[in-house]
């Protein structure tokens, strides 16, 4: 067999079950994997590492035509790709800012764009447009396709981003229809897959590893926690002493608090968050450590960074996990994670 799997991409094989693309029907036009995924939420074959992100991006440097960049707005800066255009060459790209949804309504469309560019400046990631959208909704379809009409010149469409950007789950919005696997789990996508959508040839490449994220220190069943699927409801502590908050037993942010604070906190609504005095918090952390405190990451070493606050609002965002935005009079900001796990402390984005 040498054709693919409609849903990741993968060479379909009929041969072994235990290596991706197998299918036990030789007229399949998904495999297994795929197959489970779509219709019972089943894994089978974890692919959240494997696929090597230095092949992802020179195979993507060596394929002409423009680029749609997607990246998770909640996640945004896990999605990041320091150097992009370095590593695939200069050619015109579109970002497409996915999971808007997830976002308060209440937040216009501009101010998050003023934020979106000013991270790429920070960057140095240059784009032709910026295109807010929800893969679950109709919102920004039409905008993003007419966006990259205006780049596409008879080559296909390279649709690049980190691992669980949402990719495929864009596509099958522009498309309308549910082709491509789609799935929280890193991994889902495993190979360059092409699809054509009103004309335009689009090429779903596999998501780039997310090294640093949480997403790659919890179990996978635990993914279901920490990725939110509806409309964040952030959650607002006003302080008047030193406080610390426990997201689970993930991480844990000590807050060195002045006169008064306010500490808001944009997580999934599964994710249990734990408040208390700091001087307690230690002794909290070691006892409930995997009971009260889950989910946890198992026999993880953990490291803690100091910041001390300039901004009038500051965003601490924790890789895979979320971030709490504090204002107010606290100087000193103290954050706890596991010791691969990317820290951002950045100009508040809401």
């Amino acid at each position: 067999m040498s054709q693919r799997c409609i849903g990741c991409g993968a060479v379909l094989q009929t041969e072994d079950k235990n290596r991706i693309g197998y299918t036990p029907k030789e007229e399949s036009t998904y495999c297994q994997r795929c197959f489970r995924l779509i219709h019972y939420d089943d894994l089978m074959i974890s692919m959240k590492t494997g696929i090597d992100p230095d092949q992802v991006l020179g195979a993507i440097a060596k394929t002409e035509g423009p680029v749609l960049y997607v990246t998770d707005l909640f996640d945004f800066e896990a999605g990041m790709i320091p150097g992009l255009i370095r590593k695939i060459g200069e050619r015109e790209i579109v970002l497409a800012c996915t999971k808007r949804d997830l976002l308060p309504d209440t937040v216009s469309h501009d101010k998050i764009a003023r934020f979106v560019f000013s991270r790429l400046k920070e960057y140095a990631i240059p784009v032709k447009e910026v295109v807010l959208v929800s893969g679950k909704t109709s919102l920004g379809r039409d905008e993003l396709l007419e966006a990259v009409r205006r780049i596409y010149k008879g080559k296909p469409v390279i649709v690049m981003g980190k691992a669980n950007s949402g990719k495929s789950t864009l596509l099958n919005a522009l498309s309308r229809k549910a082709e491509l696997t789609s799935s929280r789990y890193p991994g889902t996508t495993l190979d360059f897959n092409e699809t054509v959508i009103e004309g335009i040839p689009f090429i779903d490449t596999p998501g780039i590893e997310i090294q640093n994220s949480m997403l790659m220190a919890v179990e996978e069943k635990d993914l279901k926690t920490l990725i939110p699927v509806r409309t964040i409801k952030p959650t607002v502590f006003q302080i008047h002493e030193d406080q610390s908050f426990a997201a689970g037993g993930l991480a844990r942010v000590d807050v060195c608090c002045g006169s008064k604070a306010t500490v808001t906190w944009y997580l999934s609504e599964a994710m249990k968050m734990h408040r208390s005095k700091m001087s307690s918090a230690d002794d909290l952390w070691q006892r409930q450590y995997g009971k009260l405190l889950v989910p946890c990451v198992k026999q993880a070493e953990f490291r803690t960074l100091d910041f001390r606050r300039r901004e009038e609002k500051t965003d601490v965002v924790i890789d895979g996990l979320g971030f709490c935005c504090i204002s107010g009079d606290a100087p000193l900001i103290k954050v706890r994670v596991p010791k691969h796990v990317n820290v951002t402390f950045r100009k508040a984005m809401l």
